[in-house]
């Protein structure tokens, strides 16, 4: 038999549920666009999972086409690039998360010691100001820097006496250039954030570590980077979800289908929409972006289960 304990335990209390939720009732209307909106866009979407395993008809539709199995994975595993295209697009999402941290951190430690508030505030709006240009215009601007005939380096270059460099026959630089461009575009957007948690930190212990005489390096040292670790951690988790998925529209603007860098610069989302731009297969591309989210969910699994064992209070769950 139960006891009493057990039986209190299973007791549901409607009244105190439908009580607490009328009182809440306006946070709760607030709070229902944010959840039809994940609904519509992130749950009811995962139907088409299914596209996966058949033979996409447009007649028939997602669920009346046939099934052929794993069939639609074919062409990734068959593929002699698949290795190379899995590590690229890894390699270059660790690059842009690693170059990210630092910049962001950096940057928004700056502007938190700045005295003047003007400086200070148009600092942080130029900075975040690159996060809102499209990747198009990003693209115009390297060409107007690095075209080989009227790119502006390459005009100084010549003016200068020396022999122009045509950027877009060498391969090998390529992978620093793409890294500098996201970092320039993103590092605004991280630094608004490592900001606010900057913010956040207690000033008595900057106020307490002044007075025992610590200089503005040792308080930066031993308060502000301790106490963004759990930021750090945290948006390093939620990047890592992504981390076998490639920024399309940078490497598609920046590199397109130029055959000359995709040697360095091609990743796994590049490959998928070739090979459905040429067959318009779209079982091939879902299967595509099914293998992605799968490596992702292992990766995040994985080093969310690490972190848990180390340091159980920064874990995402």
């Amino acid at each position: 038999m139960q006891n009493a304990t057990e039986r209190k335990r299973e007791h549901f209390d409607y009244r105190r549920f439908f009580r607490t939720t009328w009182n809440n009732r306006f946070l709760l209307i607030m709070l229902l666009p944010a959840i039809i909106y994940v609904i519509v866009f992130a749950y009811l979407p995962m139907t088409g999972i299914v596209l996966a395993f058949k033979n996409f008809n447009y007649v028939k539709g997602i669920f009346g086409s046939d099934w052929v199995g794993l069939k639609n994975f074919r062409f990734l595993f068959m593929s002699n690039k698949l290795w190379f295209l899995v590590r690229n697009t890894l390699l270059y999402n660790l690059a842009f998360i690693s170059v990210g941290v630092i910049l962001e951190v950096g940057f928004a430690i700056i502007i938190n010691e700045l005295g003047n508030r003007v400086f200070k505030r148009a600092f942080q709006s130029f900075m975040f100001l690159p996060y809102f240009i499209s990747w198009v215009v990003v693209a115009a601007i390297v060409q107007a820097l690095f075209s080989y005939e009227y790119g502006m380096i390459n005009g100084v270059i010549s003016a200068l006496g020396g022999t122009r460099i045509n950027l877009y026959d060498s391969p090998g630089l390529w992978p620093y250039l793409i890294v500098m461009f996201r970092a320039w575009k993103t590092a605004g957007y991280g630094t608004v954030v490592y900001l606010a948690a900057i913010t956040g930190i207690d000033p008595e212990l900057h106020e307490a570590a002044q007075i025992d005489g610590a200089s503005l390096l040792q308080r930066i040292r031993r308060i502000t980077l301790p106490c963004l670790v759990p930021t750090m951690i945290i948006l390093f988790l939620l990047a890592l979800g992504q981390v076998f998925r490639g920024d399309f529209g940078l490497f598609y603007q920046l590199v397109g289908n130029n055959a000359a860098l995709l040697e360095k610069a091609d990743i796994l989302d590049l490959f998928i929409y070739r090979a459905l731009a040429s067959t318009s297969d779209m079982g091939m591309a879902s299967a595509a972006g099914l293998f992605q989210s799968v490596l992702c969910f292992i990766t995040i699994m994985t080093v969310n289960g690490i972190i848990k064992k180390l340091q159980p209070d920064y874990s995402l769950f």
